[in-house]
């Protein structure tokens, strides 16, 4: 269940088409582990992409960013159990960067990730170690990478969305490994 060169990869199935990740354990391990952990015990079927920043949507944001978000139940749903949050990877340690397709843990400070995920649209250095979005600079844990289906992620992106919620949330209704 591996890609060729040896990182696994992850089919993210969405109600708008599929997403291929590849997870990358030997530059972050901590985060792949985590995500890869809650891929193989299916937490995230039947989540959602539940977020979208644009351009327009952060008129209090000094720093602006392109991102989709998901990983947590529709509100009309029971959310499973999560684990406990991992220790904060960050990029100036896994040398992985925010560039367009990334995938990366969302987290409010440092060592409180858990389930919750997003791709990047675009390059966003500012994510990265050191960079302004967040005032700690210790930006996110980024972990792999889209290798198919960017056109999936923009399409989502630009779904009808209150405030930065997608209205309504775009479903996942599985994530599994792929060979």
């Amino acid at each position: 269940m591996t890609s060729s060169g040896g990182n696994p990869r992850v089919l993210i199935s969405t109600s708008h088409g599929d997403i291929e990740v590849e997870v990358c354990p030997d530059k972050a391990p901590i985060t792949s582990e985590n995500f890869l952990r809650y891929v193989d015990d299916r937490l995230y079927d039947w989540t959602a992409f539940f977020r979208t920043v644009t351009m327009e949507n952060q008129p209090n944001s000094e720093v602006k960013i392109e991102v989709i978000q998901g990983g947590t139940m529709p509100k009309d749903r029971a959310y499973p159990s999560t684990y406990s949050p991992i220790e904060h990877e960050t990029t100036e340690t896994t040398g992985l960067r925010h560039v367009d397709g990334a995938i990366s843990m969302a987290r409010m400070k440092p060592g409180t990730a858990t389930s919750s995920f997003f791709i990047c649209i675009g390059d966003q250095p500012e994510l990265d170690y050191g960079g302004k979005r967040n005032p700690d600079e210790q930006g996110f844990a980024a972990f792999g990478r889209v290798t198919e289906g960017m056109d999936v992620v923009r399409k989502i992106h630009k779904q009808p969305y209150e405030g930065q919620r997608l209205e309504p949330p775009i479903e996942i209704p599985t994530v599994r490994r792929v060979s």
